[in-house]
């Protein structure tokens, strides 16, 4: 019973028809959770430190070796000359706490108590309604180029920094919270957050921790009874929306756009950095981002070129961290949305959660945010577009690294990502042998799933279904797993919705043969012949699909997935020789498992927890929350049979796990 004490819940309820196929359950978020969190870490022989938010330990070390904006106004400027400006969060009414992470406030030795939800001192400290012993509020000062062009200056226009909290074990955790008003930085915008947004943030900070990809973490969700207006559609009918504040906790929210106030006059904008060609203030930066958080690196040099030797060290080691990062959100199948550079973390951590989107059918060219028209952020471009953001960081800080000393080692981020990438897509075919042909392999394996519309989380799950040739299960296993991944594929209907043309086919024909009489024009439109290119094949499907049938789809869809697998079980052949079929067996199949996750925060699922807590229920949050915690388990490896077999009944269960129906797919945040 041990691991019901891990959900902490007394009824938990799943329809038993579901249980083989999923790896969550259904939750009750009630105060039982906290009451049984002290036996489950005792358990575990993890040490609960019950400390009183009043008595978190605060060294705000950012503020006091970092320069401070001279003004301490709060209205629109540009500042120069500082990384900081102070400022005060602006109150709500009437405060209410929505969510809680008990592991995210674990790092500042915080223990979360069952009256978290009703306790006015919490809800008002993470609105920013009162200001915890210790704290010292400020904004940080950044640029960033957005959508590749240089934008200025922009900075933290509605997250304040509230402090750094040390812990018992001397890490140091910046606490901020994001929704508290205006700032300097705000520019023309009012400095709030809304509920949804806000839980999207919250969900996903956490859901991507517990997937294991690098990430900032979401403390709290604190909603309100201040209203704010927000065109949520933008055609022109405004709504009056909750003003809501998250909690968010990092190391630090240093990022690139940080060292790019320096930067001078942009040819393209005509825009420069606030704070351009001050290169004391650069080094003052980077020698506070190195020691404090790349302590490995840091050394007092004496000697120019000591110093640029050790200023290489650390871009190649931020080129690094941030090549692994994209490589693990290529391996999860999640987009950002917004790579501006004002969202790349020094850390090499994901930040800056807007309108992101974990892919339900694969799609190299997923665009997760309906304002990137020309699709600069889509699923494919990731890593380049990261790649492009380390390049902009060199550019930034060339006045104490020049670029002909930084700029050769890009190749650093391109052979840490092919390493990292294929590292985790061995993980997730469950290969242990790296072998010549296995980047050919995930390549075909991921063309048979956008050929077929296959779900790329469940796509992936279904691989755990094959056993090594050699096991007496081989042949089973073979027809298990294709029953299964056909089963995700997408059906003919929702593959002619996917793919029905946005342009109408004769405006098309009458483009392209403008472009054969005067070539000239594609240099012209340049920036807009990607999208034209993806709606040239997106043509070119959707006429394929006029002739199939349901029939002739599965069966095509079948033989796809068939010779695919025929190349896989030659590959897996090669990892069993001499070595004991069973145990390598058990061995990948582990593997494969903690790295193929079985749940997803799909974007449908997120928006009913949203829904209904603008109706002002919160359980649907809070639920979510426990069931995203553990995204790799199956129920058979949670729960002993005497637990499973008396579960009732829960009609909603298997969304979770299930690809969306077609109603439930194409949903686009902005």
């Amino acid at each position: 019973m041990s691991n019901i004490l891990k959900y902490g819940v007394k009824n938990i309820t799943a329809r038993k028809s579901c249980l083989p196929s999923i790896g969550v359950v259904k939750v009750d978020a009630t105060a039982t959770f906290f009451s049984k969190t002290k036996a489950l870490l005792a358990h575990k022989n993890v040490p609960v430190i019950n400390m009183a938010l009043e008595k978190l330990k605060f060294d705000n070390l950012a503020l006091r070796t970092l320069p401070l904006d001279s003004e301490t106004g709060n209205r629109q400027r540009r500042v120069e000359g500082a990384c900081f400006s102070l400022v005060d969060p602006t109150p709500v009414d009437s405060p209410e706490t929505v969510a809680v992470s008990q592991s995210a406030f674990e790092l500042l030795d915080v223990e979360v108590t069952p009256d978290i939800y009703s306790n006015e001192n919490f809800a008002a400290y993470f609105s920013g309604n009162k200001l915890l012993p210790g704290s010292q509020t400020a904004a940080h000062c950044y640029c960033g180029h957005q959508f590749g062009h240089f934008s200025g200056q922009l900075g933290d226009g509605c997250a304040i920094y509230l402090g750094e909290v040390v812990n018992q074990k001397e890490e140091r955790w910046e606490i901020q919270i994001k929704g508290a008003g205006k700032t300097p930085y705000s520019r023309h915008a009012d400095g709030r957050k809304v509920l949804r947004s806000s839980i999207r943030e919250f969900l996903c900070s956490e859901a991507m921790h517990y997937l294991g990809v690098p990430t900032t973490r979401a403390g709290s969700c604190v909603t309100s009874n201040t209203k704010v207006i927000r065109d949520i559609k933008y055609d022109g009918n405004p709504i009056l929306e909750k003003a809501t504040v998250i909690l968010r906790i990092a190391p630090t929210f240093i990022r690139f756009g940080s060292f790019e106030i320096f930067k001078p006059l942009d040819a393209v904008t005509g825009r420069e950095g606030p704070s351009v060609g001050q290169q004391d203030l650069l080094n003052k930066l980077l020698d506070y981002t190195i020691s404090t958080f790349y302590p490995q690196i840091w050394r007092e040099v004496g000697s120019t070129a000591e110093r640029q030797q050790m200023l290489l060290e650390f871009y190649e080691e931020v080129l690094r961290r941030t090549a692994r990062l994209v490589a693990k959100w290529q391996c999860v199948g999640w987009c950002h949305g917004v790579l501006n550079t004002d969202n790349m973390s020094i850390m090499g951590i994901t930040i800056d959660y807007g309108p992101y989107g974990f892919m339900d059918r694969f799609d190299p060219g997923f665009i997760c945010n309906g304002s990137d028209d020309g699709g600069r952020y889509s699923f494919e471009k990731q890593p380049e577009i990261c790649r492009w953001n380390c390049l902009k960081l060199g550019e930034a800080i060339q006045m104490s690294l020049p670029l002909e000393i930084s700029k050769p080692s890009i190749k650093v981020f391109d052979e840490e990502f092919e390493s990292a990438y294929l590292t985790g897509m061995r993980e997730k075919f469950g290969l242990q042998k790296s072998l010549d042909g296995d980047k050919e392999l995930v390549s075909n394996f991921l063309s048979t799933m956008l050929e077929t519309g296959c779900d790329f989380t469940n796509g992936f799950r279904s691989l755990s279904l094959v056993t090594l040739p050699e096991s007496a299960q081989s042949e089973e296993s073979k027809h298990k797993f294709l029953d299964s991944i056909v089963k995700e594929c997408a059906s003919l209907t929702e593959l002619q919705k996917f793919y029905k043309p946005k342009i109408p086919p004769g405006q098309m024909a009458m483009f392209k043969n403008l472009l054969e009489q005067q070539p000239h024009l594609a240099e012209v439109l340049r920036g807009q012949m990607a999208v034209i290119d993806v709606e040239l094949k997106r043509q070119e499907k959707f006429q394929s699909l006029k002739d199939m049938t349901s029939e002739s789809k599965e069966h095509a869809d079948r033989k796809l997935w068939s010779d695919w697998l025929d190349a896989y079980i030659a590959r897996l052949s090669k990892e069993s020789t001499g070595s004991d079929v069973t145990l390598l067996n058990e061995r990948r199949l582990k593997l494969m498992k903690a790295s193929n996750p079985r749940i997803i925060l799909r974007n449908y699922i997120a928006q009913e927890a949203i829904a209904k807590a603008e109706e002002g229920d919160y359980s649907g949050v809070q639920n979510l929350l426990e069931v995203l915690k553990t995204p790799y388990t199956d129920p058979e490896e949670e729960f002993n049979q005497e637990v499973t077999s008396s579960l009732p009944a829960l009609p909603d269960l298997c969304r979770y796990v299930s690809k969306p129906s077609s109603d439930n797919t194409g949903l686009i945040v902005t």
